[in-house]
């Protein structure tokens, strides 16, 4: 459902949340593309887009790097998500392309609507209640899952 790049970049965050604390530390993008097994480039495309929106703060420069823009209890998965992926995980129709809505021009809703549209809130609302701070709290001995 998420794309690979929206799960890098909550790899990313994750890592650079549990890693670069508020006292200003920076990781490298190496280091972090190392450590996650992502592509130094593509990673960089995403981090860049992330500092672009103020989730994560960089500094250039032999002691540059990323950390993170705001606190992590700030950062929900669905800042993280509407920013790379866009707001059409929680608003397509399940079966069309397009956003969901109560009624198409036929008058009538597609087939799952009804079903679907609970599942979309329950969703949403997870995605939103889910900072970083959570998923690094319930990380304890699931560190391996972001290859740390």
């Amino acid at each position: 459902m998420l794309s690979n790049t929206c799960k890098y970049a909550i790899r990313a965050l994750i890592y650079l949340g549990k890693f670069s604390d508020g006292d200003g530390t920076k990781i490298g993008i190496k280091k972090i593309s190392s450590d996650l097994d992502i592509p130094t480039p593509f990673l960089g495309k995403i981090l860049q887009n992330l500092v672009k929106q103020k989730i994560l703060v960089s500094t250039k420069g032999p002691n540059g790097g990323f950390g993170l823009g705001k606190a992590a209890e700030e950062i929900s998965l669905y800042d993280i998500v509407t920013i790379i992926d866009g707001e059409d995980f929680f608003k397509n129709c399940l079966i069309s392309m397009e956003p969901c809505s109560t009624h198409h021009e036929s008058g009538q809703p597609c087939p799952v609507h009804k079903s679907f549209s609970e599942v979309r809130q329950k969703l949403s609302t997870f995605y939103s209640e889910t900072t970083l701070a959570t998923i690094i709290e319930d990380m304890a001995g699931h560190e391996d899952l972001i290859k740390m």
